[in-house]
């Protein structure tokens, strides 16, 4: 059986394939108590990574990017697969992106220490 880390990575990669149209390249999820926080490299489309090279490009993708990830866990079907595999609930979540790195980082926060399975 797979790591709760590796189930967690693998349910991201699908809600952000079907939302952004495609999923990043690799993700690393880490547990700690509380706390979901996915790393996830290879992120930003052929079309973004052309907008950035120019500073008004980078604020649109920047903006875009961190409302979309935060749009996407206001949906209850997303919010319940998440909370039913660490089985907990979603209380807030955190989530920013570094363009030039192309490198995302969303933390899930729980409302109670998540015990891996």
């Amino acid at each position: 059986m797979k790591s709760l880390e590796h189930q967690f990575s693998m349910l991201v990669r699908e809600i952000r394939k079907k939302y952004v149209g495609n999923g990043p390249k690799e993700i690393k999820t880490r547990i700690m108590g509380p706390w979901v926080i996915s790393e996830m490299k290879g992120n930003l489309t052929n079309v973004e990574e052309f907008m950035i090279h120019s500073e008004n490009g980078k604020k649109m993708v920047h903006e875009a990017r961190t409302t979309l990830v935060k749009d996407i866990y206001k949906d209850k079907e997303v919010v319940t697969k998440l909370e039913e595999l660490v089985d907990a609930k979603l209380v807030t979540i955190f989530t920013d992106i570094n363009l030039d790195l192309d490198i995302a980082m969303t933390v899930y926060v729980f409302n109670k220490p998540i015990e891996s399975k």
